[in-house]
């Protein structure tokens, strides 16, 4: 046989490998018409508000990337626009509320909310630039409280607490200012926007604030002076992380919550949010978390 053959294939050899290349590349074609390209990364977008919970999630959703979950974090500056953007689909799930703030929500709106997940649960304190006590408090001294009725209800709690008010029997956290019955002191009450209370405290002689706040705006060495801080053992003021109902089981979600609460570096941003004062905070989420007692001076 002349060795030339085998350097050189026949025709007809030249043709079959044609279509042969050729059928595969349909073939090829085929199976990404029916099958689709390679599956897009998994994407979850979370709304939270400025301080200790954008940054924790900020850390869990660094992490998250990295296991091939891209988590979008948007941050919002109020606490109504979250939940709209949430019922409306702009988002996935966000995380800035507690349980009694999301039940009133769903009361008023009729979004279709739920709680699918616990987060931190933040202590609350009343704090004062002006007076060291309680009992220092004047006659007439203003006070500021939040202007939403949830976290409203919270900080008059915390007042009665305190002995400086007096609420309608029963009404507990539901409380707002028309459900005072005493006032011994003639308090006289200014409601801010939740997330501004920090900025209000210079202007005021008491105000209701949230400790993160406090760190988040370059003021720890205030976060852990309030004058009394409530308890952090009820649950229904732990931050939640909440979705659609109809994405209530999303398994994507479900990842990304199961990152942040098992994640050291989460738990190490938290703990720094609250200028590494376990007091300001609990983690419920761990069987180990203990409930504080108020206190006060």
């Amino acid at each position: 046989m002349d060795s030339r053959s085998n350097i050189h294939p026949p025709a007809a050899v030249l043709r079959s490998a044609g279509r042969t290349r050729r059928g595969l590349s349909i073939l090829a074609a085929a199976l990404l018409l029916a099958f689709g390209a390679a599956p897009a990364l998994a994407r979850v977008k979370i709304g939270v508000t400025p301080g200790s919970l954008a940054d924790s999630v900020q850390v869990a959703a660094a992490e998250a990337g990295a296991q091939g979950l891209a988590v979008e974090v948007v941050e919002f500056t109020d606490w109504t626009t979250p939940n709209l953007a949430l019922a409306n689909g702009d988002l996935d799930v966000n995380y800035f509320q507690h349980q009694a703030f999301l039940d009133n929500a769903v009361r008023e709106t009729g979004f279709p909310l739920k709680s699918v997940a616990l987060g931190i649960l933040p202590n609350i304190g009343l704090y004062s630039e002006k007076h060291t006590s309680l009992t220092a408090l004047p006659d007439g001294a203003k006070v500021a409280v939040a202007n939403d009725p949830v976290n409203q209800g919270r900080g008059l709690a915390l007042l009665e607490t305190a002995g400086l008010i007096k609420l309608k029997a029963g009404i507990g956290a539901k409380a707002t200012l028309d459900d005072l019955v005493a006032n011994p002191k003639k308090l006289t009450f200014v409601e801010i926007e939740g997330p501004q209370l920090v900025r209000a405290l210079s202007d005021v002689d008491l105000a209701q604030g949230y400790p993160a706040h406090y760190v988040n705006a370059g003021r720890a060495d205030i976060a852990g002076k309030a004058l009394i801080y409530s308890g952090i053992g009820d649950l229904i003021y732990a931050i939640r992380f909440v979705t659609r109902a109809d994405r209530a089981d999303d398994p994507e979600i479900a990842k990304f919550v199961a990152i942040y609460q098992t994640s050291p570096a989460v738990r190490a941003r938290i703990d720094a949010s609250f200028a590494h004062n376990p007091s300001l905070y609990s983690l419920p989420w761990l069987p180990q978390a203990a409930p504080s007692q108020s206190s006060a001076r």
